[in-house]
């Protein structure tokens, strides 16, 4: 086995932590001596050990005088644990490889550079794609203290999200929709626009096959704070918060019977009578959130597209034709006058779903 065919193993078991982890990484590590993997770890938890921590403890002794391979640059600082640095170096490690360099331009090389003082080689830069596609969310956070954004839509062929009467249910098949509970277990927060609370009353929650999900925090833009309050958003059994986003002129009375439900009714400023979304990225990154799943409706997503705050797309596409034009599509609103103004989309990939297909890609800048 050569340093990719290691590395891999680091980067399956960093997945382990999907959903788990945030705002910090997700990180994977084997320990290999004489060509055999002595010891395995991952980032569990927020505030639990780091992955470097926990390979080295599975090790023990056979640490000594081996290679440790980690799928993101070691950390050479303290936070809630103390540095992996420094742990690597009473272990006796005489080799770190590195797939990603921390992305934090605040310490970004400090852990190799302290490494390599120390008598350590380190290599960098194995299996970099796949851990920088493995830790995106965390990247965007680290640069920027903006949540990374991914709109998520279920289309029929013909760009319909929903027909005349708002009935979508449902325009892509099971396996598809288990597929986006896999996603909302793993980032942060999920946004709506209140139309959709209204048409379809769902409960944005995490349900995933044979084991515990986690829930994002809820979000719904609300700018009239019209939502109703039976819908299921206000009355959930869930971990995680809900929260509405409204403008700076509700009703004191109606915030105050919503917020005896255990939500919160956070009030921004709106830009054109619509949330300022650009405003609500600063606010969401105050709040640490580092992931954000919009799920529509048509309006929402051409909002967020209009604002530029999209990095990936998940487009979901059923063999289905609905054949009209008074249906719901995609996005609705004003678009570019000339073709030459649309966005564009990079880095594409198909998968398939039974007989679904979904294209995944990011927004170029």
């Amino acid at each position: 086995m050569n340093d990719r065919d290691f590395m891999q193993q680091a980067l399956d078991l960093a997945r382990k932590g999907e959903g788990y982890t945030s705002p910090n990484p997700m990180v994977g590590a084997v320990i290999v001596k004489d060509g055999k993997v002595v010891g395995k770890g991952y980032h569990q938890s927020v505030g639990g050990a780091h992955a470097e921590v926990n390979a080295i403890d599975d090790a023990g002794d056979f640490a000594n005088d081996a290679s440790l391979y980690v799928t993101l640059e070691p950390c050479n600082h303290h936070g809630r644990t103390p540095p992996c640095t420094e742990k690597i170096v009473a272990a006796g490690i005489k080799k770190v490889v590195v797939a990603m360099q921390d992305p934090n331009p605040d310490v970004k090389g400090g852990g190799s550079d302290y490494l390599r003082q120390q008598g350590i080689e380190v290599i960098t830069g194995v299996c970099e794609q796949e851990a920088q596609k493995l830790n995106e969310n965390f990247t965007k956070y680290a640069r920027t203290k903006r949540p990374f954004v991914i709109v998520k839509c279920a289309a029929t062929l013909d760009g319909q999200i929903a027909t005349k009467t708002g009935d979508s249910k449902w325009v892509t098949g099971p396996e598809a929709r288990k597929y986006v509970h896999r996603v909302r277990h793993a980032v942060d927060a999920i946004m709506v626009g209140v139309e959709t609370v209204k048409k379809d009353n769902p409960r944005l929650t995490t349900r995933l096959d044979g084991r515990k999900g986690a829930d994002p925090v809820r979000i719904v833009l609300d700018t009239r704070l019209s939502i109703p309050e039976g819908a299921m958003l206000l009355r959930l059994d869930s971990e995680s918060d809900t929260i509405l986003i409204t403008g700076k002129s509700v009703s004191r009375d109606r915030k105050d019977r919503i917020e005896r439900n255990g939500v919160r009714v956070v009030e921004t400023a709106t830009k054109n009578g619509r949330i300022d979304l650009l405003l609500l990225m600063d606010w969401l990154g105050d709040q640490g959130i580092t992931s954000l799943l919009i799920e529509g409706g048509s309006r929402v997503i051409a909002s967020a597209f209009r604002s530029g705050i999209v990095d990936k797309i998940l487009f979901f596409y059923a063999p289905k034709i609905l054949g009209g034009n008074d249906g719901f599509p995609i996005c609705s609103g004003p678009g570019p006058e000339r073709m030459k103004a649309s966005l564009l989309v990079k880095n594409m990939s198909l998968l398939r779903f039974d007989e679904d297909i979904m294209i995944e890609g990011y927004i170029a800048n």
